[in-house]
Parts: structure tokens; C-alpha cells; sequence
């Protein structure tokens, strides 16, 4: 039976590949973007009429998601993905050079968005049949296996994976799953040409990883394949 997902972030990179791979095997997609009807996303509900519900959102702005949720109703939502995120300025990430403006704009949008949305959309995705909100974050959060480097956007992955585990505790009794994914080194803007695996491909590991997760599952960090990362 078709599900309905809502991703942020739909319209480019891995949101956009999930949407992709969703929408040809049936399901529905509520594509959250800042600018939900660019070309990409046009395309995909051209090519899948009924399929697609755009839905513009900026998940930096409380007013922007306030605006959304009154748009969607009580629309449920069976899987919601935060995966809008940024990288920040690549070259003052250090631990003696850091520019401390850019790092607050990654904390807004790969810490504070996750839980903004989550918060607003908990009552769709508990309305739902699946309960399942998935956040992607990246292995390049994991204290455990962490070189140095890169230290805005770590720390970043590092607190959203706090954040959503706190937040999946709150949520467990009311049956709802809370997932942690690092979606591999893939083939986007932020990834670049030489990462490992095309977006398709993580895409649709992920989809099959949270397809699976039930509630044994929430509250775990784990590759899209499934296998688990240490924390």
C-alpha cells in the first residue's frame, strides 16, 4: 500500500533522489523545499500527476514551518525525513581557525531544524499508520570514530544525533520511531564528483533500512545499509 513521506530538502542531492525513488515505486511525497515548484521537482510531478504535494519551507524560520503545517492540515505523514543540511564555510572549520558566524548557520540548520520540524509535524506522522521521522546525519558525527577537521559540521551531526535520541525517548510511548542515518560519502554538491556512491544508490539503501526499522530499531545510528556506527 502506498505510503506518504515528507522530506526536506526535496529539491536537490540526496532529498531529491529519495523523492525520485518514492515516487517510481508509488508512494507519496510531500516535497518541502524553499522553493518546492523548481525545475527538478516540476518535473518529477509532471512526470508522477497526483503523486506530489509541494510544500515550501524554510526550516530555519518558525513562521515558515508554522505556515507549512497549516497548509498540510492534518494530512498524515507515515515517514518524515529531515535531511535539509549544510556544510559551512569549508575552509575555517579548524580548531584554530574557525568562523564562528558560519558555524551558528550550520547549528540552524542541521541541529535546530531537525527538531523544529519534528515538533511541528509530530501530530501528522502520529496520525500515520508507519510513525517513522528519520534524520540524516552523517558519520562524520560519530565521537568514536572522529579524526579532526572539519569541526563546525561534526559537531553539528554530533548534537542533531543527541537532540533526535532525547526526542525519541520523549516520543516512544506514543509509538513513534525515531532513526539516525549516515547516507555514505554520495555523489552531490556537498559530496563532490569523487565521493563513493551515486545518490540513487544511497537513496534507495536508505529507503529499504527505514522500510525495516521498527521500534527496536529507534533511537539507533546507522549507515544507509543498515550497519550500525558507533556514536
Amino acid at each position: 500500500m502506498p505510503q506518504t513521506w515528507m522530506i526536506t530538502g526535496a529539491n536537490r542531492g540526496i532529498g531529491l533522489a529519495l523523492t525520485t525513488v518514492l515516487l517510481a515505486r508509488g508512494d507519496h511525497v510531500i516535497a518541502a523545499a524553499r522553493d518546492p515548484n523548481s525545475g527538478p521537482l516540476r518535473a518529477l510531478a509532471e512526470k508522477h500527476p497526483g503523486q506530489v504535494t509541494p510544500l515550501a519551507l524554510d526550516v530555519t524560520s518558525d513562521a515558515s514551518v508554522a505556515e507549512a503545517k497549516v497548509a498540510l492540515g492534518n494530512r498524515p505523514i507515515d515517514v518524515l525525513v529531515n535531511n535539509a543540511g549544510i556544510y559551512g564555510n569549508r575552509d575555517r572549520q579548524s580548531a584554530v581557525d574557525m568562523d564562528f558566524d558560519a558555524w551558528r548557520e550550520v547549528f540552524e540548520v542541521n541541529v535546530y531544524a531537525p527538531l523544529r520540524v519534528a515538533q511541528a509535524f509530530l501530530p501528522n506522522v502520529e496520525s500515520s499508520k508507519s510513525r517513522k521521522i528519520a534524520t540524516i546525519s552523517s558519520r562524520m558525527g560519530s565521537i568514536g570514530n572522529n579524526p579532526s577537521g572539519s569541526i563546525a559540521y561534526r559537531s553539528s551531526k554530533s548534537a542533531v544525533n543527541m537532540t533526535m535520541v532525547a526526542f525519541g525517548n520523549e516520543v516512544r510511548a506514543r509509538g513513534v520511531g525515531i532513526y539516525l542515518f549516515h547516507p555514505g560519502w554520495v555523489q552531490t554538491d556537498m559530496g563532490g564528483l569523487g565521493a563513493d556512491i551515486a545518490p540513487s544508490q544511497s537513496a534507495t539503501g536508505l529507503i529499504k533500512t527505514i522500510d525495516a526499522s521498527g521500534t527496536a530499531e529507534s533511537g539507533s545510528f546507522r549507515n544507509w545499509d543498515g550497519a550500525p556506527i558507533a556514536w
